[in-house]
């Protein structure tokens, strides 16, 4: 991919000639976290946290994240589209102008899949992640899907890409004795998917993420960090909270995800019991920012 090559050229051409990058070195610019240290070198947050602010002034809410800290952008389909109006070259642009990375969206993989591949590997996106299936009558209606997912794996495979899916609370609940979520991870292909835990879902499913990252390691390669209430409701859309006022232990969970190949750790939030979406993403980042894991 064009993109990325010209990023590598200017992130190392300005390096002393007699530098010798060893390929390890080389690699490290890339990574969002050091496996050698406690702290998370780089953050992203899922704009659907901001989905009240986005349609209004996009550009400028990018800006804020960018001031906030945020390196890392995770979009989903608004009503402008996973660029938000300014095409997936002005995204990219304003992107580099901030010094962040547009490394994966959310999209509807029924609709004009093949166009949203060429557009996200030609500014040099990770990741299109199926963000939704609902629940499903039958075990056997998630092996279907589980195929789906590795023909759009090979798609984004083909153009440098990876394909992945994000979980709710529905697939670890038991189906015919089993949880979906294990037969989804059986039936892709570790070649052509990956997965995007959800933390706050699996955990208000009553699962246990560290089980869950050493059960199927390195194939939950992003996760949305996103606390739950310690006195949860009824109703789960008011149960997110900002970061480091819920109930999950983040160093200890976020540890055990980087030792199981966890690569980007991206913000989430829902309900903002303490402000405005902005305000929360702001007190999200400080926390991410501080965290030792």
């Amino acid at each position: 991919m064009k993109y990325n090559r010209r990023d590598f050229i200017r992130l190392t051409g300005g390096l002393s000639t007699g530098y010798a990058f060893s390929t390890s070195a080389t690699l490290s610019l890339f990574k969002s976290c050091d496996a050698g240290s406690d702290k998370l070198n780089e953050f992203g947050i899922q704009l659907y946290t901001l989905r009240a602010d986005m349609p209004k002034d996009a550009a400028g809410i990018l800006k804020q994240l960018a001031a906030f800290g945020y390196k890392e952008i995770e979009s989903y389909e608004g009503p402008q589209g996973m660029f938000w109006g300014m095409g997936h070259t002005g995204f990219k642009k304003h992107m580099d102008e901030l010094g962040m990375r547009l490394i994966a969206s959310h999209c509807d993989m029924n609709k004009n899949f093949e166009k949203k591949v060429e557009e996200a590997a030609a500014i040099g996106m990770k990741y299109l992640i199926c963000p939704w299936l609902g629940a499903q009558k039958s075990l056997d209606d998630y092996k279907r899907h589980a195929e789906t997912f590795n023909n759009k794996g090979e798609l984004c495979k083909k153009s440098g890409l990876r394909f992945a899916y994000h979980n709710h609370d529905y697939t670890f609940k038991l189906q015919e004795g089993k949880l979906p979520q294990d037969v989804l991870m059986k039936e892709t292909d570790p070649s052509l998917v990956d997965f995007e835990l959800d933390i706050y879902w699996l955990v208000t499913a009553g699962e246990d993420p560290e089980a869950w990252f050493k059960k199927y390691s390195n194939r939950f390669r992003l996760c949305h960090v996103k606390d739950r209430s310690k006195n949860p409701v009824t109703d789960n859309g008011k149960n997110s909270v900002d970061l480091g006022t819920g109930s999950i232990d983040w160093k200890k969970v976020l540890k055990t995800a980087k030792e199981n190949g966890m690569q980007h750790f991206i913000v989430e939030q829902e309900a903002y019991p303490n402000g405005t979406p902005l305000e929360a993403a702001k007190v999200n980042a400080e926390y991410m920012k501080k965290l030792r894991v």
